[in-house]
């Protein structure tokens, strides 16, 4: 029997074809950056205050400013940052029945009682227009915001669930051309929402789609490259999500309108719909629906791509899967090496979909410039992937992973006591704790894989995955209901959970140099696994100096 790893030493395991195929899902990272963290541009909250139409009026008509009709409407309220003008609260006065002139910039109104918003409210956005300043997401409905990206994360989980059997059932092209046009749909259909309800559903939807995708795309290209290529590529497949993270600001600030923002993070599904001519099914999944003729005709096309001849093994060409162990849940549980992998590695997915979510949402609360800001702690993305690539085959996964943990959660409570008049230093090093959590992202996908067995994998991979997208409905309420009683109070629980994953993380065995597990014993009794690879090695080291010996005498044979 021939498997696909066999004809793909023939075929090319990382040749032109294969550089095609990564090229164009590569370019599936960049939007889904968008729909990620793009809450911070489409939902940004500006300073906001009530509005008077008696007030708004005078102003129209004398000509004065934003902060003369602010002081006339709204009263001053103790901040965090000293007295600063109410955001939910106005002065109690019928100006209709005021004597209210052009001159009337300055009143004593420090005894007029307070009433809340009735008149809706007024932004200091002038030219833009955000989904918070459409609907009046601020004061009482300010929680709702945080429903946005919620609901997004519960469209996430759903499709990290359903991909599994999608691309099972529909093949990994088909399963990602129907979450194309899923997303191309959902994505107008959000842009056009008629008020914020439907808005929510569609996002959903949305999630759905564009997670669904995502993974089909990192399955496919996975599957179709060889053994020793599949964690590069993996890792630089997540690092176009960063390129994605430098364009938004740039997109976020010359489209002026959320609607039109979603818009254009939605056109690239569009365009993949156009894949339908350029991507093979996956000769694997092929293989594994007993389509074999069709997995063959793929897999010489691939060989010609890369102008490479096969042989006549391909005849004989099997799914090196057919026959497997059905996995359960329990088998994630049962034995204490599985169940302590399952809690750690489930609790490092949510940690990182936290943090990482939080750090950048943050970005958009800090009163800063948020476009430059969220630039600058995107570059700091990028040496995450090749950090990632340097160290694990020197170092190996364990120490990294842990000090990517450790050095985000250090960097969050740095950040947090830091104080504003050091600036500069609280930007360099919660540009450190992004970095650290970036690497954390990355790595806990391929570390996941390799502390399962092969029959229970998959399983292994998408139970503690589904973590990631909890985590992710988690984070905005975390963020802003804590950031509404202490801006750095966030960073303070961020901190904390970063550290503790990257604890739990030393108690991981190291995998680097070691076979990819087989069975559940293979886990639970890593030793022997140890001892049977030192004993390879050892057999392969003593056959190395009986071959040079041979030589010779074959030299002085000659001679």
């Amino acid at each position: 029997m021939t498997t696909f790893d066999d004809i793909l030493e023939e075929a090319g395991k990382f040749g032109r074809c294969q550089k095609r195929l990564f090229a164009l899902f590569c370019l599936v990272s960049i939007p889904f950056s968008g729909v990620y963290v793009g809450i911070v541009f489409q939902g940004f909250t500006p300073n906001h205050w009530c509005r008077d139409s008696a007030v708004v009026e005078r102003r129209e008509a004398c000509g004065w400013s934003l902060a003369n009709t602010r002081r006339l409407t709204v009263p001053l309220v103790n901040g965090s940052v000293g007295d600063q003008h109410s955001s939910c609260k106005r002065y109690d006065v019928d100006w209709n029945s005021t004597a209210l002139t052009c001159d009337t910039l300055e009143l004593d109104l420090s005894r007029t009682p307070r009433t809340t918003c009735k008149e809706g409210w007024e932004y200091d956005y002038e030219g833009r227009q955000s989904f918070v300043t459409e609907f009046d997401l601020v004061c009482s409905d300010e929680w709702l915001v945080d429903m946005y990206q919620a609901t997004l994360n519960v469209g996430f989980l759903i499709g990290s669930i359903a991909i599994g059997y999608l691309a099972d059932r529909f093949g990994r092209k088909m399963s990602f051309l129907m979450s194309s046009l899923l997303n191309a749909i959902t994505g107008i259909m959000v842009a056009v929402a008629p008020n914020y309800v439907c808005l929510l559903v569609f996002r959903m939807l949305y999630g759905f789609g564009v997670k669904s995708g995502w993974m089909a795309g990192y399955v496919m290209l996975t599957e179709v490259v060889g053994v020793e290529y599949r964690r590069t590529v993996g890792v630089l497949y997540q690092m176009f999500f960063s390129i994605g993270i430098l364009l938004l600001p740039l997109l976020a600030y010359f489209i002026t309108d959320w609607r039109w923002i979603q818009v254009a993070i939605t056109a690239p599904y569009i365009v993949f719909l156009f894949y339908y001519w350029f991507i093979p099914e996956s000769p694997r999944w092929l293989l594994s629906q007993n389509k074999r003729s069709q997995a063959v005709k793929i897999t010489e096309d691939m060989a010609k791509e890369n102008k490479r001849t096969l042989s006549k093994n391909i005849e004989y060409l099997r799914d090196d899967n057919a026959v497997s162990t059905t996995a359960s849940f329990m088998d994630l549980i049962r034995t204490p090496n599985m169940r302590k992998h399952t809690l750690i590695l489930s609790y490092n997915w949510f940690t990182s979909a936290v943090v990482y979510q939080g750090l950048i949402m943050r970005l958009g609360i800090l009163g800063g410039n948020v476009y430059i800001d969220f630039l600058i702690s995107g570059l700091v993305e990028f040496p995450a992937a090749f950090l990632i690539l340097f160290t694990i085959e020197r170092i190996g996964r364990r120490l990294p992973f842990a000090s990517a943990n450790i050095i985000a959660g250090a960097s969050c409570f740095i950040t947090a006591f830091l104080p504003d008049s050091l600036l500069w230093l609280k930007t360099v090093v919660a540009c450190i704790g992004r970095l650290g959590i970036t690497m954390t992202f990355e790595m806990v996908v391929f570390v996941n894989t390799e502390l399962y067995p092969t029959f229970v994998r998959n399983l292994g991979v998408s139970v503690c995955s589904t973590l990631c997208d909890v985590g992710g409905i988690v984070a905005p309420f975390l963020l802003y209901r804590l950031a509404a009683i202490w801006l750095e109070l966030p960073l303070i629980i961020f901190g904390f959970l970063a550290f503790l994953a990257g604890g739990l993380v030393l108690l991981l065995p190291e995998t680097r140099g070691v076979p990819l597990p087989e069975t559940i014993n293979d886990i639970e009794f890593p030793n022997k696994v140890k001892e049977a690879v030192a004993l390879k090695n050892q057999q392969l080291t003593n056959l190395l100096p009986n071959n040079k010996n041979v030589s010779t005498n074959k030299d002085l044979t000659s001679v």
